[in-house]
């Protein structure tokens, strides 16, 4: 099997799922953790990404369609809510507790679902990855030439991430970086989920055996003052140099 144009750039183990229909995952996973799947001869891991002209050489599988008892059941389709879309990305709301895709006993993530609650489209693959208890702004590229272009500068640390927060009272103009040990921990599981809750940090002491320095820049955009409010509030631009997930 040899790399055409339009699959140059995916990873491996995504590559193999479109052209392997009806394979179980588990198994597509198994032959190239064997080494049985070679790319130019090479052993290879499931996110080696894949170049025009790369030759892959497959072991015998069986392709055919399983029976229904057998058969894992199509991921369920769910929008998320978008924060941003036009002709080559989605930008979504990722919540916490949901898996950005399926494997390693997770049978369907965010990218499952969304292909399966947008049958025309025809290309959505994810730009990166967040973890399963992590919520976020999670990128989806909705053309190859869009998934390259944003791994590469992701690739390069060519992205950067801006936070606006409303936070009561007057911050100080002056107080322009905040340095403080975080410490992770996670919310009960919400109802209906079988994972754990959301993942957040908290300020702690220095000496908490938990503890990581985080670094965090400040800067202020504007006062506000809420109608029937007496206590002003301050948005402020937020940019995590050292952050802790």
């Amino acid at each position: 099997m040899t790399v055409d144009a339009e699959s140059a750039g995916q990873r491996l183990d995504n590559f193999l799922f479109r052209h392997l229909k009806g394979v179980p995952k588990t198994h597509v996973y198994r032959i190239i953790r064997s080494g049985e799947v070679r790319i130019n001869k090479g052993r290879v891991q499931a996110e080696t990404r894949v170049e025009v002209g790369d030759v892959l050489r497959l072991p015998p599988v069986r392709v055919a369609a399983r029976s229904e008892e057998g058969a894992t059941p199509p991921a369920p389709p769910r929008e998320f809510p978008v924060l941003l879309e036009d002709d080559a990305l989605i930008a979504i709301d990722k919540p916490a507790g949901t898996a950005v895709h399926g494997g390693s006993g997770v049978s369907f993530g965010v990218i499952e679902q969304l292909r399966t609650a947008r049958p025309a489209a025809k290309f959505l693959e994810l730009v990166h990855r967040l973890d399963r208890e992590t919520s976020g702004i999670l990128l989806v590229a909705k053309k190859r030439s869009a998934l390259l272009a944003l791994q590469d500068q992701f690739r390069e640390r060519e992205t950067g991430k801006t936070y606006l927060a409303l936070v009561e009272g007057a911050w100080p103009a002056n107080k322009k970086v905040l340095d403080a040990p975080l410490a992770k921990y996670l919310l009960p599981s919400q109802e209906g989920s079988s994972g754990p809750g959301e993942r957040r940090v908290r300020v702690v002491a220095k000496d908490h055996p938990d503890a990581m320095r985080a670094i965090t820049l400040v800067r202020v955009l504007a006062r506000v003052t809420l109608p029937g409010e007496a206590a002003p509030l301050s948005l402020l631009a937020v940019t995590i140099k050292t952050g802790r997930t």
